[in-house]
């Protein structure tokens, strides 16, 4: 475990920046801490995360959460509690990009983005290598969120 906060790192993934702050290395595995630039329109297919619990925190942009069927709006200065082991997504929704800090306990999924952006690996072209990445780091892709009248 070490306490550095001049090791932060920053990759770029599916049109997303992550700048992770606090990794399993630097925590020692407890905690995973870092800060996402999504485009707006911008987010992740639905996926279940097996092995951490994830806290979101929005910092600027609107987000629409999708929990497990459920569409949650949350605007900047609010966090979302997203459980290990049910189905989720977001999106930034209106015309100006999203920032947010996530928090996942314990770490190490981190570096799921970090492999993925140092493999160039694109979604839908290369989905048996992001399967793979996302299965070692205990991450479950389920495909697109059902937004229902949001859409």
């Amino acid at each position: 475990m070490t306490i550095n906060a001049q090791r932060a790192r920053t990759v770029t993934w599916m049109d997303t920046t992550y700048t992770i702050t606090v990794g399993r290395y630097e925590s020692g595995g407890i905690v995973g801490v870092f800060e996402g630039m999504v485009p707006a329109g911008g987010g992740p297919p639905v996926h279940i995360h097996h092995n951490e619990d994830e806290v979101i925190h929005v910092i600027e942009g609107n987000y629409e959460f999708w929990l497990d069927g459920a569409v949650v709006a949350v605007p900047p200065g609010s966090s979302i509690f997203l459980p290990r082991g049910v189905a989720h997504t977001f999106r930034v929704v209106g015309a100006s990009p999203g920032r947010n800090l996530t928090i996942l306990t314990p770490g190490g999924m981190e570096e799921f983005f970090i492999e993925a952006a140092a493999q160039s690996l694109r979604m839908p072209d290369q989905m048996t290598e992001i399967l793979r990445l996302a299965e070692r780091h205990g991450i479950e892709f389920r495909g697109p969120a059902n937004w229902g009248a949001s859409d």
